[in-house]
């Protein structure tokens, strides 16, 4: 058994975890479009909370659903125009996801530390998906999938970061002095992990503008 053969494996049950995952955080999270059940501090304490919050459940939460389907890839080779319309929609939610999250962070009470890796998350979202938009038109497929799992690992952060928050709970760590840790926790270790997982598959993990062309498009 191959190395390769190994880390493939084991990459598939990874994929179904994240989409169960992605999948259960992305149904709790519409509840605040609907106004049900309770709201956590970091939420009900954010001065800028209408309407931005809705704004970033809406969008966030629809590029937690759909955003795994894009890495199928029976979808990708029988029905393209399916996953290129679901990847416009994943841009666009990804869009409004990030520039609703940079407005919330600025409205955070945990300070200017939570402002600041909230807000670093939003705009690193917004780059790296644009990004990936940017080597899909211009047809190079192995960078465009590269940055899109980037782009997918800084979506996960709505699940990292909902792990971290009853953890620090658990453990009796201040809410608010934790979440500011929490900011920058919840994204920058899946940025981390990604790259790692991207030079696992050698998928780009040469300089940017070096990768390999695919011929589907």
């Amino acid at each position: 058994m191959t190395a390769e053969f190994r880390t493939r494996l084991l990459a598939k049950p990874l994929k179904i975890t994240l989409t169960v995952l992605a999948t259960a955080v992305a149904a709790i999270s519409f509840r605040y479009l609907a106004g049900v059940g309770p709201v956590p501090p970091s939420i009900a304490t954010n001065v800028l909370r209408r309407p931005w919050l809705l704004v970033h459940v809406a969008s966030a939460s629809t590029a937690l659903l759909i955003g795994s389907i894009q890495f199928s890839g029976v979808i990708r080779s029988r029905w393209l125009e399916t996953h290129r319309g679901i990847g416009r929609l994943y841009v666009l939610s990804c869009l409004f996801g990030g520039i609703s999250g940079i407005v919330l962070a600025f409205g955070s009470s945990s300070g200017p530390i939570a402002t600041a890796g909230f807000g670093l998350l939003g705009v690193a979202w917004i780059s790296v998906t644009a990004q990936g938009l940017r080597y899909a038109l211009l047809r190079r497929f192995d960078d465009h999938r590269a940055w899109m799992i980037r782009s997918w690992a800084l979506t996960l952060s709505a699940v990292t970061l909902r792990v971290y928050v009853p953890i620090a709970t658990l453990i009796g760590l201040p809410f608010f002095e934790s979440y500011r840790v929490i900011s920058f926790l919840s994204w920058v270790p899946n940025l981390l992990l990604a790259e790692l997982y991207l030079r696992e598959f050698s998928l780009s993990a040469r300089p940017v503008g070096k990768g390999a062309q695919d011929t589907h498009g």
